[in-house]
């Protein structure tokens, strides 16, 4: 053995040996290997990145499967990457020039703007990479990959040309989502909705044949009303359907002839008779219900907006130049100035914002690229059919329905920053390739393709497709991929139908071409209130500060306790504090072995186990077997408890406790024998905790001696190759004579030492106190036994008596199926004073449980409170029914 130092210092000792795995290729997976495949690719974090706790949890898991096959003897490969990120990237550059130069990127033109984004990309695009590192990620990094490197790109453009070429990509003049701050297109998927409170304003109109008739219509967005070219009601509603075919006359823009404002009233059963007044503007340009109105009647489309969101000279000179959050106010005065505005209600709705830019979308009529979902039916079997899992199960329900109602996808973006659309014009010529088209006059297409149209190709464009390479022919599907369920859209599906459509081809030979065997989708990081994460909200702790105070493997372990199989996250630094704890414990366990000499023990015998060493070498089997089987079905929260109750209570507080007993150092042989089991317990423990901690296992499994077990391992003798642990087969439980009556008799001795416990904690006395207890066992004891439960008591004596012996009167007492134990009183209280205080404090509980009960039973209180008051007034009621059995207990012991 090393020996270990007194304290743990994380920063050391990670820095220490993620050097070590990374020079000696412990990452690096090795395509021609004999052994099973495990992959997974990384979702790529964005270039702009900065790590949070989402990325935390993320990677904690992936790092904990690939760390886990390893140990499994899989060749593995967790293939890391980043994304260009498009938006996010040509944004942040935007700033800096705007900022550093004072200039827009339409000064410095195309070229010049891109060469500032790769620039800025080789300064601030490795951030979040060494933040992983920090974390422990064991990526093959290796085979970093960037989308927007040379060979990715070129499989970008090859995938464009292919589906071009089948008819699924197309060209058209459609209603998109329009970001006025990014001036690009979005695909729905990069819309969220969210709720907003305005109002709802009701405005009257003349008709134009019927000089005394008005109409009142109901809209949002008053803005829009030089946009309008018709109104529309129901042709089945009575109030209305004489007046199709005639006109109204528009209000806005105030300054037309009125000839010019004169718009047609059409029928059109898309009008709902109980919204609003029943009568519907319809603004082509600027709503997608009112642009298909309009398709069917063949209106005119009349577009009021600029491409950043404020008003043209189509709106009206009142409104040219402004916002058009500043046009909507203006638009209000203006009709109230006409004497036509009824009436202003507060009125909330669902408004689509830009994910990214976070301000409200603007449907607007665009030229842009659209592509038609390739291979959807495969993908929806493949789920359907149970081929691929999800975990948690219920989200494959969420994929089915969105791809059973999906909608072609607009990959175009007005950008600069991005893999180019690889189309060419030469007046009404038109060429896809791979190259430019040969000949003066071509000009290739402004637009860049959608991130997510690159980086839905991840799992076998980062490979090496379109060749059929050993990489692929190893790796590929991918064994799992670890995602939010925020992206099950923009990436998941999308990966999945990329797979089918472009490794499903003869050549790569493939029994099924769906990308990844399983998907699990984790939580939501939130704060302890349930609040999500934000800079806003100032909830969102640094990564790296938390790795600076407590390690990496304390932020790990933290973070995983706290996250139950694809629920939310309450985040709470607690957790990362109680891991912090934990691996302390771990490194005094470990130390605690080394004090007691001698070098690392292997041979275990039998007939020198004592029952608390089989107790704990049937927790050790039930440990190994719970965690191995909760990582199999992605359940890392219970692994992560399964552990702790493991080596925290059994390991630590009793064994650890036990094994101090004074025989085990009078005997050699017992001595050495109770060290093989520590020195086991341990080497199982180390890998069990490996996948969880990776830093301070592999620091102890050196210390301790243990990678002299593995001559030869690649990587060195690392802990990473070690095996995983093994439960106990039949031949060896019988062999160590590892039987329920070894474990029963150690789980009462155990009891009884904790009811021992309790008799002192009840009478409040001093826990360092030495004291007499007396045991009528129900059977035969050892001494060996018997020392052990004087130890754990903190006794100064154990005194065993017969079956017919009687305490005397008011003796405290507990029992179980190892016998009776008593504390005899004498000497260390006043039996009266005594008596008296837990008759006082039984009248304190009893009142306090009328109190809870009446508040519980009164139904002002239950059922108006929140769920979370009325479970804590429930589980006070608990506690204290709880407390009222301990005393009335002790009342009753002493007679």
């Amino acid at each position: 053995m090393n020996e270990i130092p007194k304290a743990y210092e994380p920063q050391s000792v990670e820095d220490k040996w993620y050097d070590f795995w990374q020079k000696q290729g412990c990452f690096t997976a090795d395509p021609k290997s004999a052994k099973p495949a495990f992959s997974i690719v990384i979702p790529p974090p964005n270039v702009t990145g900065m790590l949070h706790m989402g990325h935390v949890l993320n990677n904690t898991i992936q790092d904990i499967l690939s760390r886990k096959a390893r140990m499994d003897g899989k060749e593995v490969l967790w293939l890391p990457g980043t994304d260009h990120a498009g938006i996010a990237t040509q944004v942040q550059v935007e700033k800096a020039l705007k900022k550093e130069e004072r200039k827009t990127k339409y000064e410095i033109g195309r070229e010049e703007f891109l060469k500032r984004v790769w620039a800025w990309k080789e300064k601030h695009g490795n951030i979040i990479i060494n933040q992983l590192k920090k974390l422990g990620c064991s990526c093959d990094w290796s085979r970093e990959r960037f989308t927007m490197d040379p060979e990715y790109s070129r499989c970008v453009q090859k995938v464009f040309v292919e589906l071009y070429k089948k008819g699924l990509i197309y060209r058209g003049k459609r209603m998109v989502n329009w970001c006025p701050v990014s001036q690009t297109a979005l695909s729905d998927e990069e819309v969220e909705m969210k709720p907003q409170k305005g109002f709802m304003y009701h405005f009257k109109v003349q008709v134009a044949e019927e000089p005394d008739t008005w109409l009142t219509i109901a809209t949002t967005r008053p803005e829009t009303i030089p946009g309008d070219t018709a109104v529309a009601v129901n042709p089945k509603d009575p109030r209305y359907a004489h007046l199709i075919g005639k006109h109204i006359v528009r209000p806005l823009p105030i300054q037309l002839p009125r000839e010019q404002k004169l718009i047609p009233i059409i029928g059109d059963e898309h009008v709902d008779f109980e919204f609003g007044t029943g009568v519907l503007k319809v603004t082509p340009a600027h709503d997608k219900a009112d642009f298909e109105i309009g398709q069917r009647h063949n209106l005119a489309i009349v577009d009021i907006m600029n491409p950043n969101g404020t008003m043209n000279e189509l709106a009206g000179e009142s409104l040219a130049g402004l916002d058009r959050f500043e046009a909507r106010d203006v638009a209000v005065e203006r009709l109230k100035e006409l004497g036509v505005m009824v009436e202003e209600k507060p009125y909330e709705n669902n408004v689509g914002f830009s994910q990214r830019a976070d301000v409200p979308i603007e449907p607007r009529l665009s030229e842009q690229w659209f592509l038609k979902y390739p291979s959807v039916e495969p993908s929806k079997a493949c789920v359907a059919e149970g081929r691929m899992k999800f975990h948690p199960d219920r989200w494959a329900k969420v994929y089915d329905h969105w791809l059973t109602n999906i909608q072609d996808w607009c990959i175009s973006r007005q950008l600069w920053w991005g893999h180019r659309i690889p189309v060419w014009y030469r007046n009404s010529e038109v060429y896809c390739g791979l190259e430019a088209p040969t000949g003066e006059g071509w000009t290739q297409d402004s637009d860049v393709l959608d991130t997510w149209f690159s980086s839905w190709l991840w799992p076998f464009a980062t490979m090496g497709w379109p060749e059929n390479t050993e990489t692929l022919k190893k790796f590929y599907p991918t064994t799992d991929l670890v995602t939010g369920p925020d992206i099950i859209f923009f990436w998941v599906a999308r990966m999945i139908m990329a797979g089918y459509e472009f490794m499903g081809e003869p050549k790569f030979a493939l029994p099924d071409a769906m990308p990844f065997q399983n998907v699990y989708f984790t939580g939501i990081i939130r704060d302890k209130q349930g609040r999500k994460m934000s800079k806003t909200l100032g909830n969102s702790p640094d990564p790296l500060v938390l790795i600076a105070q407590y390690g990496a493997d304390a932020l790990r372990f933290g973070t995983m306790r706290s996250a139950p199989l694809g629920q939310d996250v309450l985040f709470d630094e607690k957790d990362v504090e109680l891991g912090r704890n934990f691996c302390n414990k771990l490194w005094n366990a470990c130390r605690f072995r080394q004090m007691q000499g001698g070098e690392t023990e292997t041979e275990i015998k039998p007939d020198l186990l004592t029952s608390d060493d089989k107790w704990i070498l049937l927790r050790l089997d039930q440990a190994i077997r719970e965690v191995s089987d909760a990582l199999t079905t992605y359940n890392f929260a219970t692994a992560v408890q399964a552990l702790y109750r493991f080596f925290w209570s059994e390991y630590c507080d009793w064994y650890v406790e036990a094994s101090k007993a004074p025989f085990f150092g009078t005997d050699a042989a017992l001595k050495a024998n109770k060290l093989a089991v520590i020195d086991f317990v341990l080497s199982n423990t180390l890998r069990l905790f490996h996948p969880f901690l990776p830093f301070i296992t592999e620091e102890l499994w050196h210390g301790m001696g243990f990678s002299k077990e593995l001559p030869g391992n690649q990587g060195g003798q690392t802990i990473m190759f070690a095996s995983w642990p093994k439960p106990f087969n039949t031949e060896e439980k019988e062999y160590f004579g590892l039987d329920d009556v070894a474990d029963k008799v150690a789980a009462a001795k155990y009891e009884l030492v904790g009811l021992g416990r309790n008799l002192r904690r009840e009478l409040k006395l001093d826990p360092a106190k030495k004291l007499n207890f007396i045991l009528k066992p129900a059977g035969t004891l050892a001494a060996s036994e018997i020392e052990v439960l004087k130890l754990l008591l903190n006794a100064e004596s154990v005194e065993i008596v017969a079956m017919d012996w009687t305490p005397d009167k008011g003796t405290p007492s507990a029992s179980n199926a190892l016998g009776e134990i008593f504390l005899p009183l004498a000497g260390l209280i006043d039996l009266g004073a005594e008596k008296a205080r837990l008759t006082k404090e039984q009248e304190k509980i009893q009142a306090e449980i009328v109190k809870v009960e009446q508040k519980l039973a009164n139904p002002n209180f239950a059922q108006k409170v929140p769920a979370k008051v009325l479970d804590e007034h429930k589980q006070r009621l608990a506690d204290w029914q709880a407390k009222l059995v301990q005393v009335k207990a002790s009342l009753k012991a002493m007679g």
